[in-house]
C-alpha cells in the first residue's frame, strides 16, 4: 500500500478553506484535474454519508469515483473513502482521503491532504498528479478572497 500527502499554504483563514473543501458549491469550483468538469455528482462533505462524482475530460471520457464521507470535524478535518469504478460500474480498491486545515498565527491556514491505502506507488503517483491539479484550482479561489 502506498499513501501520498499534498501541503498547501493559504492566505485564507481555517473556516474558509474547510468551506471550500467539504460545501458542494465550492467544492464543484475545484474538484478534478484541470480540463474536467464533473456533470454528475453527489459531493456534500459536510456531514457524514455517501458521496459519488463522475469527471469527464474534452473527449467524453467518463471517470467516476464514490465513497463514504466518515467523519466531519469542523473546521478542522473530514475524512472519507475513495474508490473508482469500472466501465461496468463495478467499484474497485477503496482507499482513504483526508483534509484537514489547521490555523496558522498569520491568519491564514494551512491544508493538508493525505490520500492512503493506495494500491501501490504508480497508483500513488498518478493521484498525486490528479490532486496536485486540482488544487491548483483551490489555490486560485484563495487568491480570490
Amino acid at each position: 500500500m502506498s499513501d501520498l500527502e499534498i501541503v498547501r499554504h493559504f492566505k485564507a483563514d481555517a473556516d474558509k478553506v474547510f468551506a471550500f473543501v467539504t460545501q458542494t458549491e465550492h467544492v464543484l469550483k475545484w474538484w478534478g484535474p484541470e480540463g474536467l468538469t464533473v456533470p454528475e455528482r453527489d459531493m456534500d462533505f459536510t456531514s457524514p454519508g455517501p458521496w459519488t462524482s463522475t469527471m469527464v475530460n474534452a473527449d467524453g471520457d467518463r471517470f467516476k469515483v464514490s465513497g463514504e464521507v466518515l467523519s466531519v470535524d469542523p473546521p478542522r478535518s473530514v475524512n472519507f473513502t475513495w474508490g473508482w469504478h469500472d466501465d461496468q460500474d463495478r467499484r474497485g480498491h477503496e482507499s482513504r482521503v483526508r483534509f484537514d486545515v489547521a490555523s496558522n498565527p498569520d491568519g491564514g491556514c494551512t491544508f493538508t491532504l493525505t490520500h492512503s491505502g493506495l494500491p501501490d506507488d504508480e497508483e500513488a503517483a498518478r493521484h498525486t498528479s490528479g490532486w496536485e491539479s486540482s488544487l491548483r484550482k483551490l489555490e486560485r479561489m484563495d487568491e480570490t478572497t
